[in-house]
């Protein structure tokens, strides 16, 4: 502040404060005009030709960029990109939730009695999937259910329907297809043994049954189409084949679908991950934060459905597994907590190291 060569004391162009008067009102200036400024450039609607193709070609192209605008905007609202934002299937499953509670209340009928595992001083129940390590089973059974009230759920406007996963175009199987084939909602037992089916022959682990919701939800997002029973069983297909391909370092073939499912083509098979691909804007990332809100987000959805986890008693060769995993962590952070117990640090590299006496994993 008292250097001669400070920012505060270099010339402004603003108006200065004369030392023995006011400053002067404000006077706007009179609009100058093109004459005034030798300025004789054409205006851009004198420039544009005044034929309709130039103006129709105009009138798409500012057309096309208010709509990439728009999306990108709406893109901070996608639950598959941003942590913050709500997934579409658990918003899809409350109308649900809160009718069944309402139907209780009104009728009073209890709940039920939930088979549910408490701790004692004897016996230490543990829950058996971690976010690191999901349950299989459960979490495909999670999965389906998203997927049937995406289904359930969906907008009643009719998007489009793409041809690419309409089973009528290309079926499955060789068996006809019957003529009311997108007009019945399907049960949450098919749509689990289509996926447990899938994941079972193709030996997929449970992190990627939660990317292939990831997957799903964004295509339904970036291509503005809905799931329904015409399309389900393909677009399930092709998010299960894209995230094997993304998760697995051994990723199961096209080809080997295809011993999986009898009557499907390669072709058609390549031509299913294209399309995809090109839908979701050859998007395939998936933070770790989203990875995580989908899977809590589905321990949420079972909790609501009365589909609990299963628990698991402690046994001893656990214990000695989590005593021996907290006893490694404890070395390898020694050194910080050594450092943060100093009486005096600096306030320029002060940091808060939080300590977890134990990891359940």
């Amino acid at each position: 502040m008292g250097n001669t060569t400070s920012c505060c004391v270099s010339s402004s162009p603003k108006l200065r404060r004369n030392a023995h008067s006011r400053l002067e009102s404000y006077r706007p200036e009179a609009e100058l005009s093109r004459e005034d400024t030798g300025c004789n450039l054409q205006h851009i609607s004198d420039r544009e030709n005044i034929d309709g193709k130039s103006r129709s070609r105009l009138a798409q192209s500012r057309l096309w960029k208010w709509h990439k605008l728009s999306k990108n905007l709406n893109m901070e609202f996608n639950p598959s990109d941003h942590p913050r934002a709500s997934t579409i299937f658990l918003s899809k499953s409350q109308t649900d939730v809160r009718e069944k509670r309402k139907s209780l209340y009104i009728n009073h009928h209890p709940p039920g009695q939930l088979r549910r595992k408490y701790s004692s001083c004897s016996t230490i129940f543990l829950d058996d999937s971690t976010v690191s390590q999901p349950n299989l089973k459960y979490t495909i059974k999670c999965v389906a259910l998203a997927i049937y009230y995406h289904i359930k759920n969906r907008d009643a406007d009719g998007r489009m329907l793409l041809d690419i996963f309409d089973e009528n175009l290309h079926p499955l199987s060789k068996s006809e297809v019957p003529p009311d084939y997108d007009k019945h909602d399907p049960e949450q037992k098919q749509i689990y043994r289509f996926v447990r089916t899938l994941f079972s022959a193709a030996q997929l682990t449970a992190e990627c049954a939660i990317v292939t919701l990831v997957y799903l939800e964004r295509l339904l997002t970036y291509a503005e189409i809905d799931i329904c029973p015409a399309n389900w069983k393909r677009i399930v297909l092709g998010a299960i084949l894209l995230a094997s391909k993304v998760w697995d370092d051994q990723a199961v073939w096209n080809v080997d679908y295809c011993q999986i499912l009898k009557d499907i083509t390669v072709e058609d098979m390549n031509e299913l991950e294209r399309q995809f691909l090109e839908l979701l804007q050859f998007n395939i990332n998936v933070p770790s934060s989203v990875y995580a809100k989908y899977y809590f987000d589905l321990r949420s959805l079972a909790e609501a459905n009365n589909l609990s986890f299963p628990l698991e008693p402690l046994s001893r060769d656990r214990a000695y597994k989590l005593e021996a995993i907290s006893r490694l962590c404890e070395d390898k952070y020694k050194d910080f907590r050594k450092a943060a117990k100093k009486r005096s640090v600096s306030a320029d590299n002060l940091t808060v190291v939080r300590w977890s006496p134990a990891i359940i994993s």
